[in-house]
């Protein structure tokens, strides 16, 4: 399958299963859909095995490449990981199917009563790196909500995603549901890809998971509509009118709690009035975690050992343990500094002025904009999604974490009894 020709062949042939797969799912009840998700989590637990003996071979494979620590961590399965993956498509299964869900349904002058019905979107195409966990997951949700999907993972995970397929396809089939719901591309030539994001013929929307260089890509060149967030550049705003321990736990929490993902805060801002109280503890916190900060030269006249910001550290996601810290005026100067150089995705204010909080939330522009609150729970299972597919920095469509019903659309439905157009 090395011809640029057999993989365009193979994709549309992928394309075109996927799209009839797609038509039968559309009329399936919620009953198979749940039973497929349950089969598949047993399996995956039966044949737990065999899943570790595909990953050992992904792992060798990338120790021999020499993929860093995290990516090998990524990468890696056991036992905990697999059972994880079991019990993630078993919440699945327990979550209300939105599809087919009937809402503002109400009669107009004419006599007509239209409201709206939850639809799938049809064919999913998700392309992502290392978590071979994300196949499951991935398929899990496209599943529930009534899409077919198509999996590209990365050629590191090979072994492990088609091993974990095997299991998918064992959930499918004994529900009696088409395999080809879940297809795992099996090449792991990089033309796959760029056949995927131009099929537009068989597949509604891509969503990509992965680093920036991935995402910046198929964004540049998919002719299908992408469902995506390019990086996480968040903030925590400590306000004068804080709770100044309620503030520091929060931001403490924000930034150490994990720094590899894309909802903990990069560039904590404080207000003037309170810098000077409430920057030296949370500075021993963060040397006690190893966290290298950065600051303003307001905040380093108060914190005096910490490194001087550049201006490209007020744009940068780290997905480390550094911190860039800037003392600001008040509020709307907070705001100012998120509007220039937030990515959109998560802001919080810490504050107990609720004029303060409205206005933040209000005028704060990110798919999620909390107040009191961690940054780091801006995250698909602790929003009650159960579970998500990514997060969309997006205004279209869907917006924050994906769920199961951003995984939807919704049509317009009319019921009348003869009724013509006068």
């Amino acid at each position: 399958m090395d011809a640029k020709l057999d993989i365009k062949q193979y994709m549309q042939q992928v394309g075109q299963q996927a799209r009839q797969a797609s038509r039968i799912l559309a009329r399936t009840p919620t009953g198979p859909k749940n039973q497929a998700l349950l089969n598949t989590a047993r399996a995956l637990l039966e044949r737990q095995d065999e899943l570790l003996a595909a990953n050992k071979k992904d792992m060798e494979a990338g120790r021999e490449k020499g993929l860093d620590d995290a990516l090998l961590d990524r990468l890696e399965l056991n036992e905990a990981r697999i059972a994880g993956m079991a019990e993630g498509l078993q919440q699945i299964a327990a979550l209300p199917d939105p599809v087919g869900e009937i809402s503002d349904m109400n009669y107009q002058p004419s006599g007509l009563q239209i409201g709206k019905m939850r639809v799938p979107l049809g064919v999913i195409g998700i392309i992502y790196e290392s978590r071979p966990n994300v196949t499951a997951d991935a398929a899990g949700l496209c599943l529930k909500s009534g899409n077919a999907a198509i999996l590209r993972g990365g050629s590191e995970a090979r072994h492990s995603n088609q091993a974990i397929a095997a299991c998918i396809h064992d959930g499918l089939e004994a529900a009696g549901l088409p395999t080809e719901l879940v297809q795992v591309i099996e090449t792991t030539d990089r033309a796959a890809v760029g056949e995927l994001i131009t099929m537009q013929a068989y597949v509604d929307v891509i969503v990509p998971r992965g680093g920036k260089g991935l995402i910046e890509r198929i964004s540049a060149e998919a002719r299908v509509p992408v469902i995506k967030h390019l990086h996480g550049v968040c903030h925590v705003y400590i306000d004068d009118r804080a709770d100044q321990e309620k503030a520091i736990k929060v931001a403490f929490n924000a930034k150490t709690q994990r720094y590899g993902t894309c909802n903990t805060m990069e560039t904590l801002l404080v207000n003037k009035e309170v810098a000077a109280e409430v920057l030296p503890p949370l500075a021993k916190l963060y040397a006690q975690e190893g966290v290298e900060l950065r600051g303003c030269a307001a905040s380093r006249d108060i914190l005096s050992d910490i490194k001087a910001a550049s201006e490209a550290d007020w744009d940068e996601e780290y997905l480390a343990p550094i911190l860039s810290i800037r003392v600001v005026d008040d509020i709307d100067a907070a705001m100012e500094h998120i509007h220039q150089h937030g990515s959109g995705h998560t802001e919080s204010i810490m504050t107990e002025d609720l004029g303060r909080a409205r206005r933040f939330l209000a005028e704060v522009d990110a798919s999620s904009v909390m107040v009191n609150a961690s940054t780091r729970f801006a995250d698909g299972f602790e929003y009650g999604l159960g579970a998500e597919i990514g997060i969309s920095t997006d205004k279209i469509h869907v917006r924050g974490p994906v769920g199961l019903e951003g995984l939807t659309s919704q049509k317009y439905i009319v019921i009348g009894d003869g009724h013509i157009r006068q």
